[in-house]
């Protein structure tokens, strides 16, 4: 039986354009590969109402524990103006060693370099205990029926996942120099001011919002909301939007609307944060006989994994190929780390990601062998040790 091939899978992977929620044949693509080495795939199509239906894959090679499985997406975000792009971003093309297409970088190569890891790995030898793959097509998307629910599924079954490294673009210069072993937490928070709509001849007659959403604004973002920890820079607070919608010059409006996105560290957690912020709006609205409502958003809770046996085997095995001693980091957006966290721990090593969801996603050959190469160590350093 061929060997795959790290670099072939993930041309076959970008070839399918699977802008989220679309699958476009990406899913059929891994099972092609995985199937043959004896992988038990799952093919889980998950729906809620309002949403669309995605396409997720969880396979598993083996019956026993440890568990390890690698989770990824293969969905990805519009390409946009195709014409900017070199090479057209779904035909993945090869121009000087660099592979080009929508989901070189994030992260369609992270999953053939797992495969191929994983292939290589198991023409070696069986081992003790079992290799998985949660693959889901909507990372990119609501996060609604993605990971999240292949999770819950598998509990529903009994299924325990003993550790997972996810392969999301967190590298820095060259693949394995960083190890994402925590996210920061993000939130979505939309404020709201009331007032009284009047002429602006009579100002005494009206409640003008938008003076008292400005000072709503300025006091929230005031100073850092804390110092930072060990692991974590400082929590921040970013308005991205003020709204109005008033045409007419000569009407005070009747409400205004504004919008901050937080990221935030392990000192709090979203109740907390949500809690101050209500509580500062209530003292504003009081102090200006106005109506403030306050909704929010989570999009995942600050975690951590705690540094031990599984970074430590991580770390070493990386070093163990690359020679670089990797950096272990919290920075970045967010992964669908924050939900297996939950669930076993977790920690993300990948491509560097400077050109992802960029015009021109691209990542080199090169890239792509030494991931490979760090996933087959990985793979072999983990089921060989202790908690193997």
């Amino acid at each position: 039986m061929a060997e795959i091939d790290a670099l072939a899978l993930a041309q076959e992977l970008i070839r399918c354009p699977s802008v989220t929620p679309e699958d476009a044949g990406a899913i059929e693509v891994i099972v092609r590969a995985i199937d043959p080495l004896g992988f038990r795939c799952e093919r889980l199509r998950f729906e809620m109402p309002g949403t669309a239906p995605v396409e997720n894959l969880y396979a598993r090679w083996g019956t026993e524990r440890p568990n390890f499985c690698f989770a990824g997406h293969t969905d990805v975000v519009p390409p946009g103006d195709a014409k900017a792009w070199q090479a057209n971003p779904f035909v993945a093309e090869i121009r000087d060693g660099i592979l080009y297409g929508r989901g070189a970088a994030d992260m369609k190569t992270a999953i053939g370099a797992f495969a191929a890891a994983a292939d290589r790995f198991l023409k070696k030898g069986k081992p003790r205990g079992s290799i998985s793959l949660l693959i889901t097509g909507d990372e990119e998307g609501p996060n609604i029926n993605g990971t999240k629910r292949v999770l819950e599924w598998l509990k529903e079954k009994g299924e325990r996942l003993d550790h997972c490294l996810v392969g999301e673009p967190t590298s820095t210069k060259c693949a394995g120099d960083t190890i994402k072993i925590g996210r920061r937490g993000s939130m979505r928070v939309e404020f709201v001011v009331q007032g009284v709509q009047g002429h602006t001849a009579y100002p005494e007659r009206a409640i003008n919002p938008i003076p008292i959403l400005s000072a709503l604004v300025m006091r929230l973002s005031e100073g850092p909301l804390d110092a930072g920890t060990e692991h974590f820079d400082p929590s921040t607070l970013v308005f991205t939007t003020f709204d109005v919608g008033n045409s007419a010059n000569n009407v005070s409006p009747v409400a205004a609307r504004a919008v901050c996105n937080i990221r935030f560290n392990d000192l709090q957690t979203s109740d907390q944060i949500i809690r101050e912020i209500k509580l500062r709006a209530r003292q504003l609205a009081e102090e200006t006989e106005s109506k403030i409502s306050v909704s929010a958003t989570v999009g995942g809770e600050a975690f951590v994994t705690k540094r031990g046996p599984f970074t430590s085997l991580l770390a070493k095995a990386i070093h163990r190929v690359t020679n670089v001693e990797p950096e272990f980091s919290t920075t970045g957006g967010t992964s669908d780390a924050r939900f297996i966290k939950d669930y076993c721990p977790v920690a993300e090593v990948g491509l560097p990601g400077a050109t992802m969801h960029q015009i021109d996603e691209c990542v080199s050959l090169a890239e792509i062998t030494r991931l490979t190469d760090i996933y087959a160590a990985i793979l072999e350093d983990y089921f060989r040790s202790p908690q193997a």
